[in-house]
């Protein structure tokens, strides 16, 4: 994709809110460039009235402190117009990376399918540091010499009029090699910081893996891939600075050439007596303001264009959009008392990367409300796809969930994820403490709410064994707790909840056995007075389910209590045979 400055104009809605400022730094800016132009004005009247024959000190004086009057106003002006530039760079900015992000935070699994964390990392990094050096710096002062250009230029056609014709001329040289090198800086702009957020990629992927990392002693290997990445970069980024320095280069030789030729004519014009030696300083230093003013450009230009690739990558974050929406209707459905009621109608489902494999097939069956169902197969057969179609991460291509009655894809998200509480198998604990971890099930929870919760799912006597208790802070991914620990804050946080359905994927399969007896005594309990679905390859722990469903290819090929798919002799009974008689070996 090709990038140009227009893909600044995504900032469009994050820079409307902030009119009045903008308006603020534009008159700042233009009173900055007013007090610059009028320099070498006063200029002239210093050299052409102060430093003449009859001129007397006072009249010397008063020149110099009319220069430094206006020395005065282009630093308050300058100073204004740069606080109120880098405020808006600094909101503009803070606000693109909240928008990001939270959009981010609304995409189903699937984008994260296709888009690597570490990437959007750096796009929030990388990429709104670039929009902020542009918005909060660059811009301004692209604007600021694009003022004092064109004011400099209508000085000269003012004051000389064919010295200007001869100045514009070789400016005009300048910009057709100017446009060439910068359509190349803007590609190479665009292909480095896609190479720096291959990096950021890796790096992410390998430091939340390192422990397995570690484990397969591969740290030199992984050290290699990113090494050879971050070349693959600095390679990219290398032609840019080539590419750029040469447009730079270009530009300030040319803007010289510019300035020596206007030097040039006015002494010229100087020693034939047509123009005052005031007249020519003034030139001079319009010239020079000229010149300058087209070299920033040239700088501010490379800025831009690297800011508009940056630009353009968010603005890909933002118009992504969710394939799982809230409707715009949506219709609810009363909460229940005693668990949520659940049936499914002829579910198909494949995922987008496997579009001819169907990780669900033609499943229906019915759950009751307060009913637990024990869901079981091999792997592959479709257990953990059931819960993610239930929490809407996905939508399946053809039939019908229905929760409490109402179709879920009518239901508004939040009101559907609000009635149902997910133990996984692998239970998140973020950076905080335990009492954070905890409320996140129900953020406006009490404290005396939060305690009760953990005393239910048997957390509070090693809690209260932390050094400060529920306020302990637990480390990065909850590295200061066992794995036991760290499912029964899961499930406290699904207690304090307290939705009318549960969903508990394997959540004891990687305990030790007393771990596994604390960790299923909290479970009857959050299980108790609602629906609860639960995935286990341990059938030993589902024996007691009101009900057993039996996938296998995504199917539900059996259905029924313990006893009666062991009478029965299918799938499910050979499955046990399996499983006990291994246990049964692993005792002998």
């Amino acid at each position: 994709m090709k990038t140009s400055p227009k893909s600044l104009s995504g900032l469009l809605p994050f820079v409307r809110p902030y009119r009045l400022q903008i308006a603020g730094a534009g008159v700042f800016l233009i009173l900055a460039a007013a007090t610059t132009l009028a320099f070498p004005w006063a200029l002239r009247t210093l050299i052409d009235q102060g430093l003449g024959e009859h001129a007397d000190a006072g009249v010397l004086a008063s020149k110099f402190f009319e220069l430094f009057l206006v020395a005065i106003a282009l630093a308050v002006f300058s100073a204004a117009r740069f606080y109120t530039v880098s405020w808006l760079g600094e909101k503009i900015t803070v606000d693109v990376k909240n928008k990001v992000y939270a959009h981010v935070l609304q995409q189903s699994p699937e984008f994260f399918e296709t888009t690597q964390s570490g990437e959007v990392l750096s796009r929030l990094t990388n990429d709104t540091t670039l929009v902020q050096t542009v918005v909060g710096s660059s811009l301004s002062m692209g604007l600021r010499n694009l003022v004092m250009g064109v004011g400099a230029m209508g000085m000269l056609v003012w004051t000389n009029p064919s010295l200007m014709l001869q100045v514009v001329g070789v400016l005009a040289v300048v910009v057709f090699p100017s446009v060439y090198l910068g359509r190349r800086v803007r590609r190479l702009s665009r292909a480095s910081q896609d190479r720096v957020a291959d990096s950021s990629a890796i790096a992410s992927e390998v430091l939340n893996a390192i422990s397995v990392v570690q484990s397969y002693t591969a740290e030199s290997r992984e050290a290699a891939r990113f090494a050879s990445s971050t070349q693959q970069a600095l390679a990219t980024a290398l032609r840019r600075v080539r590419a750029r320095s040469a447009l730079v280069g270009f530009i300030i030789m040319a803007s010289s050439a510019a300035l020596l030729w206007g030097l040039y004519l006015g002494t010229l014009s100087v020693r034939a007596g047509t123009t005052t030696a005031g007249e020519l300083g003034q030139t001079v230093v319009y010239v020079i303001l000229l010149a300058s003013a087209f070299a920033v450009l040239g700088e501010v230009y490379g800025d831009i264009l690297r800011a508009a690739g940056a630009t353009e990558r968010l603005m890909e974050l933002l118009t992504s959009r969710s394939d799982v929406q809230s409707p715009a209707h949506p219709q609810t459905a009363p909460w229940p008392e005693k668990g949520s009621s659940l049936a499914l109608n002829s579910v198909n489902f494949n995922y987008s990367s496997r579009p001819l494999q169907l990780a669900l097939n033609s499943l229906t069956g019915q759950v009751h409300a307060g009913q637990t169902v024990a869901i079981v197969g091999p792997s592959g057969s479709g257990k953990t796809t059931l819960f993610s179609l239930l929490m809407r991460f996905h939508s399946p291509q053809h039939g019908d969930i229905l929760l409490d009655g109402v179709p879920i894809d009518q239901m508004a998200l939040n009101d559907l994820r609000q009635r149902i509480g997910v133990v996984p198998q692998e239970p998140v604990v973020f950076s905080g403490t335990v009492m954070e971890n905890i409320r996140y099930g129900k953020p406006e929870a009490t404290d005396q709410e939060v305690r009760a919760a953990a005393e239910a799912a048997f957390a509070q006597e090693f809690i209260a064994e932390l050094p400060q208790g529920f306020d302990t802070y637990l480390g990065d991914r909850g590295v200061r707790l066992s794995g036991g620990q760290r499912q029964r804050i899961a499930i406290a946080r699904a207690i304090l909840k307290n939705p009318p359905m549960l969903l508990l994927d394997e959540a004891t399969s990687s305990l030790d056995a007393n771990s596994e007896r604390m960790v299923q005594a909290a479970l009857e309990k959050v299980m108790h007075g609602r629906t609860t679905l639960v995935i286990a390859h341990r059938l030993a722990t589902v024996q007691r389910a009101d009900c057993i469903w039996v996938l296998d290819h995504g199917r539900l090929v059996e259905q029924g209590t313990h006893a009666e798919l062991i009478a029965h002799a299918g799938l499910y009974a050979s499955l046990a045979a399996l499983q006990f008689s291994g246990f049964q070996a692993s005792q002998t």
